[in-house]
């Protein structure tokens, strides 16, 4: 069997994790087993629908680096990829249906004849589920009563405008597409029956169905799009990497069989299989995510990291022509979790002038005495002559000894005196980036700064 797998969205909003989560298990799948991933736009809905939609959509999959094989701009032997252009494939399907006596017209609506039978889900991931459309009924509100009512268990396949369900595309389209695999989301379980229905009357095998667990926010309900982590192009704002989150999306819901959390964009296709997807709904968690990104961010060369982090580079004033960028940014990846991170933990190194931090001001409240802390530093690091990581720490040590103190009670006036804060990047690799004048200047200026 060639595999052939798709992502359907509905260009309605923004790209969801959810979908996005969706997008990769199909892109995985099919990669991992040579075929082929399709990328379709459900865009039937027209009062709903919006290039614009579509347009974050398709540039949300394409920063998660799932390119599709076939789809918008990649077309194939199977377009048009936008349901909106397929109109005359619905019509020619339905015909097929009128012709076997299988729709009746209603109020205006083409409805379908459901048939009195089980209809039996062979699900790889929920196993077997049997339905009898007809005996299961239908539902509707009830105006008059304010209540749930049983109604025409049939399925409306094409409305009084002409325009089609998603039910009857979605069936011609995996169909005309030839589809092998529909991985979805578990909320679509109640659906496929009646897309079965609808393959049984067209003659035609249905795909392989595999419905994931869903996606829960942290108290356990389904994730809205105003719940932390929920939308895409936010974690593009925010600095995250797009295998980073692939990465976190795969776990939502799958396990490699052992207790590996962090997977390379090779090693993630290489283990994926939906042998590995778990039944029980996952939970959404932004700090893991956070976690997650931060140890891809410290697997990324240097070189790779100042690519990955240019627009936030560009966006602080930091020139990447820089000849220090480089061991600047090797020593933000050990501190950052988002590339959005990395410009303010190395602005000491660039910037011409620090102001001195609130928190820095109160930690400073009470030291020894700040202006002899500051003169007894000076003296001494001006006279290191190899500016090196070893050489000032020695020139510190020295300060200390001189002043019959601990090295550790000079480092909090030194790093506030460089950086302008209490905490950051190891100091003393800053401080050779900075340079010895910088440096002697800044730890020179501290009292006057702090108001002493």
């Amino acid at each position: 069997m060639t595999v052939r797998t798709r992502f359907a969205p509905s260009p309605t909003g923004f790209l969801h994790i959810g979908g996005a989560r969706t997008a990769l298990y199909n892109w995985l799948y099919a990669k991992k087993n040579g075929g082929s991933f399709v990328l379709r736009v459900e865009d039937t809905d027209a009062a709903r629908s919006t290039d614009d939609s579509a347009k974050v959509i398709l540039d949300g999959l394409k920063w998660l680096g799932l390119e599709w094989d076939e789809g918008p701009g990649v077309e194939g032997k199977f377009g048009p990829y936008f349901q909106s252009q397929r109109q005359d494939i619905y019509d020619a399907y339905l015909e097929k249906l009128q012709k076997a006596d299988l729709v009746y017209e209603d109020e205006g609506a083409t409805r379908f004849r459901v048939p009195d039978k089980d209809m039996v889900v062979h699900d790889r991931i929920c196993g077997d589920v049997a339905v009898n459309l007809k005996t299961a009924g239908s539902k509707r509100f009830d105006e008059a009563t304010k209540q749930e009512v049983e109604a025409n268990p049939d399925i409306v396949i094409r409305r009084p405008d002409g325009s089609y369900i998603f039910h009857f595309v979605n069936v011609v389209d995996d169909i005309e597409m030839k589809i092998s695999h529909v991985i979805r989301g578990e909320d679509h379980l109640s659906n496929t029956p009646k897309h079965l229905a609808l393959f049984e009357a067209f003659g035609v095998a249905p795909p392989i169905y595999a419905h994931i667990p869903l996606n829960l926010n942290p108290s356990g309900t389904k994730m809205s799009k105003r719940d932390q982590g929920a939308l895409i192009h936010e974690y593009v704002q925010s600095g995250f990497l797009g295998a980073a989150v692939n990465n976190y999306m795969a776990l939502l819901g799958w396990s490699s069989g052992d207790d590996q959390e962090v997977f390379s964009p090779e090693e993630l296709l290489e283990k994926f299989d939906l042998s590995g997807v778990n039944k029980a709904n996952s939970k959404f968690d932004f700090k893991k995510c956070l976690w997650v990104n931060g140890e891809h961010i410290r697997s990324l060369s240097i070189p790779d990291l100042q690519t990955a982090a240019a627009p936030f580079l560009e966006s602080a004033g930091i020139d990447a022509d820089d000849p220090r960028l480089l061991g600047a940014l090797e020593l933000a990846r050990e501190r950052a979790q988002l590339l959005s991170e990395i410009p303010p933990v190395i602005e000491p190194v660039f910037s011409a002038d620090i102001s001195i931090t609130d928190a820095a001001r109160e930690k400073l409240t009470g030291h020894v005495d700040i202006a002899k802390v500051c003169s007894t530093l000076v003296q001494s690091l001006t006279e290191v002559s190899d500016w090196s990581v070893d050489a000032i720490k020695a020139g510190i040590n020295n300060a200390a000894e001189s002043m019959e103190v601990k090295m550790g009670k000079l480092m909090l006036p030194c790093r506030v005196a460089v950086t302008g804060a209490t905490s950051g990047a190891d100091l003393v690799p800053m401080m050779v980036l900075i340079g010895k004048e910088t440096t002697l200047q800044r730890i020179e200026n501290l009292p006057s700064l702090l108001g002493g």
